[in-house]
């Protein structure tokens, strides 16, 4: 069977700069019959595995190292072999969760990752934090853009390691210029489309969104 995108909600908080919030996040599966990664592995790994089911897993992909992103990560990572892959300027972000635990490999702007028999190129997204991604593959129509664009404009960045000039950068350099009709998988709540955010982007600059 083809290569297909799954979703599920896993609940948990989201811990920065001394404050905590409750939070719904995505984990957004791609893989056939056979394989699959999974891009943030949120809060319940059980949960997250039991999705999997008996698939190779052979990935976990992070789109940044915000704790609500990444918290499950390496109890999936040995529940099923998987490795852990994030990008490196976001292990300062990583360590204050996993202190203990560090990701196996290092995401590289350009990387491809493959699974299932389609191609998952890594976009370098600064702004969100240092090390933010977006994950685009052609075959699916889909850009996974974590927690850098949402339906209704770019992430947060009025906390530590974010910047918003960068996330605005990222986003009209690295995605807006994706064919319109891509879907948008975010980190939290409904998905969108380039071509519905994209008109707005001076908007967001005028209101430092």
């Amino acid at each position: 069977m083809a290569a297909r995108i799954e979703h599920l909600v896993t609940a948990g908080q989201f811990s920065l700069d001394g404050g905590t919030w409750d939070v719904d996040n995505n984990v957004w599966i791609i893989g056939d019959d056979h394989e699959a990664v999974v891009i943030d592995a949120a809060h319940d790994a059980g949960a997250i595995a039991e999705a999997v089911g008996d698939r190779r897993l052979t990935a976990i992909i992070c789109t940044h190292a915000h704790n609500d992103h990444i918290d499950a990560a390496p109890d999936l990572a040995d529940r099923t072999g998987a490795t852990i892959w994030l990008h490196p300027d976001d292990l300062p972000l990583w360590k204050q969760t996993h202190p203990d635990r560090a990701p196996d490999g290092e995401l590289a702007d350009g990387q491809v990752v493959a699974v299932a028999g389609v191609e998952v190129t890594v976009l370098h997204t600064p702004g969100h934090a240092p090390g933010a991604v977006c994950l685009y593959v052609p075959a699916l129509n889909a850009l996974f853009s974590g927690d850098t664009l949402f339906a209704g404009g770019p992430g947060a960045t009025g906390r530590s390691y974010s910047h918003f000039p960068t996330i605005v950068d990222s986003i009209r350099d690295r995605l807006l210029g994706l064919p319109g009709d891509t879907v948008v998988y975010t980190g939290h709540g409904d998905t969108t489309t380039v071509g519905a955010e994209a008109p707005h982007l001076q908007e967001w600059i005028a209101r430092g969104f």
